[in-house]
């Protein structure tokens, strides 16, 4: 049967393995830059979506291009997202 500390580290959303300061200093900034590229991301796709639902309505552009802008927006999201595993705290 696992003891204590196994479970507590499960449980734990961030833990610091070495009890150093500067880990947390690190986890803090690095949640700083998760939450930036979170709201950047949801305030492009909102745009986009608005700039795209305006346009189609109103009848200048069509369905189609409105979806290719969806699927960019997801794609540009993706990869905001992909380029947060290569940060490492400095």
């Amino acid at each position: 049967m696992g003891g204590g500390t196994d479970f507590a580290l499960q449980a734990a959303g961030a833990a610091v393995p070495h009890g150093r300061l500067q880990d947390i200093h690190d986890m803090i900034a690095r949640w700083k830059s998760i939450m930036g590229n979170i709201r950047t991301n949801i305030a492009i796709a909102l745009g986009l979506e608005m700039v795209f639902l305006v346009t189609t309505v109103v009848g200048i552009t069509r369905l189609w291009p409105a979806i290719l802008a969806d699927t960019g927006a997801i794609l540009l999201a993706t990869a905001k997202a992909m380029r947060l595993l290569g940060c490492r705290p400095g």
